[in-house]
């Protein structure tokens, strides 16, 4: 193995996972080590319930995404989230809707086509996505949530090209299944603004990860019954310590399912949750800069 460590070294990755679980000296452009996200926010009335929440305990977040479709939002509600956003001074994300689940092709229900994550089929399926980004930008929303590899070149493509906005920004889903170095550098080199690695990526993983890429990585502190349902609030300090600039995407917990309906009253809890991950920030972690 050595020969293939060297080579890793040799063109700036990781030669294996860190171990000694270094210290990350990169943040966000303002200084700041870790940001909280909230996810499952389908529409309107979930993401002012929770935003209101959050003002009511003192706790800033920084981004919320919804992750069921741009393509199951009404113009209106997504300029009501768009107001929200402002109103709060958070980062709204909308998922790219055309994908695998919404497909005429059963391939994805099956045992074997679930490897696939919700990837898209055919040329029509990616031109079908476009037109959801280009809807939401006119509407007010340049931050999307990309569930497709080939969907990211493509939209990053079009950001370089002025097609769409430069101020656009492409964070890729856990359900892409990345959790390494190269996956995540190349990633980066074909335009994600943000990388959602797999739920369950251990420390010596995650600290390889940041080594290799400069971009944020969002990390599931916890997770609905349906990916296991983990809750990881404990490890949160020494996840902003190797992996800053990282954010913190809580409350996921609340859900029984990936893609769940939140409710109003399940968007409290949801808020809850950043409470619980704030405390043990508060406690464990000596030097944090949110």
């Amino acid at each position: 193995m050595k020969l293939t460590r060297e080579f890793l070294k040799k063109i700036g990755l990781p030669s294996g996972d860190l171990h000694e679980l270094p210290d990350s000296s990169k943040t966000f452009s303002d200084g700041t080590k870790y940001r909280f996200e909230v996810p499952g926010i389908q529409g309107p009335l979930a993401m002012k319930a929770l935003l209101e929440t959050l003002a009511e305990k003192g706790l800033p977040i920084h981004r919320v995404t919804q992750t069921k479709g741009i393509m199951l939002l009404l113009d209106k509600e997504i300029e009501q989230m768009v107001g929200l956003a402002k109103d709060h001074s958070v980062e709204l994300v909308l998922a790219i809707g055309p994908r695998a689940t919404y497909d005429t092709s059963a391939s994805v229900q099956t045992p074997e086509g679930q490897r696939m994550g919700y990837r898209l089929r055919g040329q029509e399926q990616i031109v079908r996505a476009i037109e959801e980004v280009k809807r939401a930008i006119t509407l007010g929303c340049h931050s999307f949530l990309i569930y497709d590899e080939g969907c990211l070149w493509i939209l990053n493509e079009m950001r370089k090209q002025g097609e769409i906005p430069a101020q656009c920004r492409f964070k890729v889903s856990a359900h892409c299944g990345h959790g390494n170095p190269c996956s995540g550098k190349m990633l980066e080199s074909i335009g994600a603004d943000s990388l959602n690695p797999v739920r369950d990526i251990q420390l010596p993983m995650l600290a390889a990860l940041r080594a290799a890429i400069d971009i944020p990585i969002d990390i599931h502190t916890e997770n609905p019954a349906s990916s296991g349902g983990f809750i990881r609030h404990y490890e949160v300090p020494e996840m902003i310590r190797v992996a800053a600039p990282v954010y913190l995407k809580t409350g996921g917990s609340v859900a029984k399912n990936h893609s769940w309906d939140t409710s109003e009253a399940e968007a409290r809890q949801r808020a809850k949750q950043v409470a619980l991950v704030k405390r043990v920030i508060d406690q464990y972690y000596v030097d944090p800069i949110q």
